[in-house]
């Protein structure tokens, strides 16, 4: 990284705009000829055998266009940043722009955030004007996983629904968000070989009721208790603490069909959800994390 934040880069920088500035620049005064009295001259180079063109100059208002973007330009490389490491005249920059944006929408808007920080989440969770905060919270972080509507995907779970790997608790969920998740299924495929990952899929399907081999299954129960019990409990039903899923239901993270759960078992499983804290502080995440909450509520309701 040395090599990029060297004087080098400063200097090459400037010369090569102030090298291409100065290239334009003599390209249009060299172009700057005045129409000469008498017949105009014809190009000499030909194509499709006869066709030729005049030699006349530009006219004189697209001339006049391209001193104009130049001079725009280099009274912008006098007023702003774009010669290496020089800071312009009035010593814009993106960060200082985004950090005065982000005080003025902060002195905006922190008296609504601190009112709904000092109150309980899930009374947050039931405020109509801090719903409407949360989902625009929402839409901006969270649905390019979860999705607009929050019923996730492939991988990413649906939140409006009442299965939590973590747990569904005010408390957990504002964890959740604040310090993100790291969710990892080991592979067992090694461990168990071609045939044992097939009887331990088939066993699993058995568990939610879905059709499925009896041999396999029962031969597959064996393999389970040896290598999946510390995660998914003796009777697969999960444990939230570790984020292992609940296998006896019908809801799936990937998929619930034979293939899909040999792939699980074979390769294993990664999958993590992202930190927000110092993205978004504290009261953001306090209003999402009602947002969130209210989803499944209301779910609960219909």
């Amino acid at each position: 990284m040395s090599d990029f934040v060297s004087d080098f880069w400063h200097y090459y920088v400037t010369g090569l705009v102030v090298l291409s500035v100065a290239f334009c620049i003599w390209i249009l005064a060299s172009n700057m000829t005045r129409r000469s009295p008498g017949p105009v001259s014809l190009h000499d180079h030909i194509w499709d055998e006869t066709l030729q063109e005049y030699n006349h100059p530009l006219p004189r208002w697209w001339m006049y266009l391209f001193w104009l973007t130049l001079f725009f330009a280099i009274g912008y490389y006098f007023l702003y940043p774009g010669l290496g490491n020089l800071p312009g005249k009035i010593g814009w920059t993106s960060v200082g722009q985004y950090q005065e944006e982000m005080k003025k929408a902060d002195e905006q808007f922190k008296p609504i955030y601190d009112k709904y920080l000092k109150q309980d989440l899930l009374a947050v969770a039931v405020d109509p004007e801090a719903q409407a905060m949360g989902q625009r919270l929402f839409l901006t972080y969270c649905a390019q996983c979860h999705g607009a509507d929050a019923r996730g995907a492939k991988g990413y779970p649906n939140l409006t629904d009442g299965d939590w790997l973590y747990g569904g608790d005010a408390a957990t969920v504002k964890a959740t968000i604040v310090g993100g998740r790291q969710g990892v299924m080991p592979a067992l495929g090694g461990v168990l070989g071609a045939e044992g990952v097939k009887d331990v899929a088939n066993y699993v399907r058995s568990l939610s009721g879905l059709a499925h081999d009896s041999l396999r299954a029962q031969r597959g129960k064996d393999a389970f208790m040896q290598n999946c019990v510390a995660c998914h409990g003796p009777e697969g039903k999960g444990n939230q603490a570790l984020g292992a899923p609940n296998l006896t239901d019908r809801v799936w993270l990937y998929g619930s069909s034979e293939a899909t759960i040999v792939e699980t078992v074979s390769k294993g499983r990664q999958n993590q959800m992202p930190v927000f804290k110092d993205l978004l502080g504290e009261p953001k995440i306090h209003l999402l994390a009602a947002y969130v909450i209210g989803l499944s509520k209301n779910q609960d309701k219909q």
